[in-house]
């Protein structure tokens, strides 16, 4: 005789938990990275339900307040406020799925969120830094292109070392990336960086692959895809010789991208297309930066705000 299924007030937290991560993996198509977060933050606060012994589906305001302040003094606030985002989109998931007749976390609020803007280069700072692979031997072809890409797309590193042959294509000038939750896009390639991938593919990756059956695009010099680390080490060597080590990691060439196109005039849009954004609000980011440098670019070259201070 087949179990009658628990009614919903009964089912457990790893029950529910499990249920929500299947939706995030299957419906969402979030990366593993971002599911291994949800699954470590749900735990967590599945613990402290058990330690202070509340049902799952008892939460309230109070209880998940309770739970946000205990975490506050232990976490940095960019964490907390993650946290927060997690235990959001599990308590709508339940509401969505009729397991759940209100959302505790309507009227919950998190810390401020950090008004401190990413690190970005100017353009004399760019031009200085893409002129550090020097030679014509493989390794430098493999770095020139590497960064001429980098900042070309505005790709994540993690995208950059994904890059396979095939998803260049330079006579239309257009390269496919796979972003976080595996979704791709299209993004232009401009001339410079186009010149520099032809020049490594032609010559500069044949060396580096020799025999091998490789398909990604970045190679090693066994010939094999380059991993992150890989590509974190190519970016800092050269990032010590046109003396910027302590201003820039590979994702500084993604927010310098984004804003040199925001200064360019690119509107807001195309630029969340080409970045892969889900939520506009992410690109936003940008707009903020793309001011502090018209601000910082007036007040070098205006001859009368030279005269006085910025107040």
């Amino acid at each position: 005789m087949a179990t009658a299924p628990a009614p919903i007030e009964a089912r457990s937290f790893e029950d529910l938990l499990l249920d929500f991560l299947a939706y995030l993996e299957f419906e969402r198509g979030l990366s593993r990275n971002t599911l291994d977060a949800y699954r470590s933050d749900l735990l967590q606060y599945g613990a402290f339900l058990k330690r202070t012994g509340v049902r799952p589906l008892e939460a309230d305001h109070a209880i998940l307040t309770r739970f946000l302040t205990e975490l506050a003094n232990d976490v940095a606030p960019t964490t907390l406020q993650r946290k927060i985002a997690c235990l959001r989109s599990f308590h709508r998931h339940l509401r969505r799925e009729g397991v759940l007749e209100h959302d505790p976390t309507a009227r919950l609020k998190g810390p401020r969120r950090s008004q401190k803007l990413p690190q970005v280069l100017n353009r004399a700072e760019v031009a200085r830094l893409l002129a550090q692979p020097k030679g014509t031997d493989a390794a430098a072809l493999r770095d020139r292109a590497l960064l001429e890409t980098m900042y070309a797309c505005g790709l994540r590193a993690s995208e950059a070392t994904a890059l396979e042959l095939l998803d260049v294509d330079l006579e239309a000038g257009v390269l496919r990336a796979r972003g976080k939750g595996s979704k791709e896009r299209l993004v232009p390639i401009g001339r410079q960086a186009v010149a520099a991938l032809r020049a490594y593919v032609s010559r500069g990756r044949p060396e580096l692959v020799g025999v091998h059956d490789e398909a990604r695009l970045f190679v090693n010099r066994r010939g094999a895809g380059l991993t992150r680390q890989g590509l974190y080490k190519i970016v800092q060597r050269h990032a010590r010789g046109a003396g910027l080590e302590d201003r820039m990691s590979p994702h500084t060439l993604r927010h310098t991208f984004a804003t040199h196109l925001l200064a360019g005039g690119c509107d807001l849009r195309s630029l969340q297309e080409m970045l892969g954004h889900a939520d506009i609000a992410t690109t936003q980011v940008y707009t903020h930066l793309s001011a502090e440098r018209l601000k910082d670019s007036y007040f070098e070259a205006h001859p009368r705000a030279l005269l006085g201070s910025r107040e």
